[in-house]
């Protein structure tokens, strides 16, 4: 497959994956609400139990074809890690993911309003500023960052479907504006006025309160996990590091390249919601 192909085949699996993510976000909330509609906390249980899963799945299904990131500051996280190497996506692939990922955000948001028989077009009325919610934005980004880094830089990147989706559900509760986490997932959730959605002016907040979760993040992550310099000298990317599977690809060369006649298959795997690239030659 060529570069292009390639390239345009990882940015549809961010739409579709990003855009499934709100999508189910955004429908168990209004199905929440109408299965609770006199109990908030059971609402909220019912969406974060949906979201858990969807999450977890979605990752392990589409994040082979792009990485699985689905988030704005996971795809920064890749591009920031490998901009040294190269071995991370370059400013031109992720300025294509941050794309993908705010139109996939608003489709899947347009698709739940739809599905539940609600006008498809909305501008949400819900307003979640204060200093509460903003700290507990910086908190669940740190925290998400953190999560995939450490699974990555550990050698546990299998574990990240599983962790990251536990870490999300569990930031639901702990934080006070319900683990947004995701610019893209923001930006989405403005087209929904329902349990789930929030104002266009929230969202704005929310989105600056993520971007500074990040970089805290980043600087825990430094501190905790350094990067261990490769034999050049050089610090290596933790660029495949970050969230999903970027796939297996099996390169087997022609059985001229091999007297013996035994074509050796190399499997690059990147593992994880923020996953590490994983190499095994066979």
């Amino acid at each position: 497959m060529s570069d292009i192909g390639a390239s345009a085949r990882r940015m549809l699996a961010e739409f579709i994956g990003t855009g499934l993510l709100v999508c189910v976000i955004v429908g168990s909330g209004i199905a929440a609400q109408r299965l609770s509609p006199a109990d908030a906390g059971q609402q909220l249980l019912e969406n974060v139990i949906a979201t858990v899963f969807g999450l977890g799945v979605l990752i392990l299904v589409i994040g082979p074809v792009s990485g699985g990131h689905f988030n704005p500051v996971v795809s920064m996280a890749d591009w920031w890690s490998g901009r040294r190497s190269g071995a991370g996506l370059s400013a031109t692939e992720l300025t294509a993911y941050l794309g993908a990922q705010a139109l996939g955000g608003v489709t899947g948001a347009v698709l739940a309003n739809i599905m539940f028989d609600q006008p498809a077009a909305q501008i949400s009325g819900q307003h979640r500023i204060t200093a509460g919610h903003l700290v507990g934005e910086v908190v669940a980004t740190a925290g998400l960052i953190l999560v995939v880094t450490a699974l990555a830089r550990t050698g546990r990147a299998a574990l990240s479907a599983v962790t990251v989706a536990a870490y999300i559900g569990a930031a639901c509760w702990f934080t006070s504006s319900n683990s947004f986490a995701n610019p893209a997932a923001t930006i989405g959730r403005i087209f929904s006025d329902t349990f789930t959605g929030i104002a266009p002016i929230s969202a704005a907040a929310f989105i600056a309160a993520q971007l500074i979760g990040a970089t805290i993040g980043f600087v825990v992550v430094g501190l905790l996990y350094p990067a261990q310099p490769t034999a050049a000298g050089a610090e290596p990317s933790t660029a495949a590091e970050l969230a999903g599977q970027r796939g297996v690809l099996d390169r087997i060369p022609a059985p001229d390249d091999d007297p013996a006649g035994e074509p050796d298959r190399l499997v690059e795997q990147r593992a994880g919601a923020a996953g590490v690239e994983l190499r095994q030659v066979f």
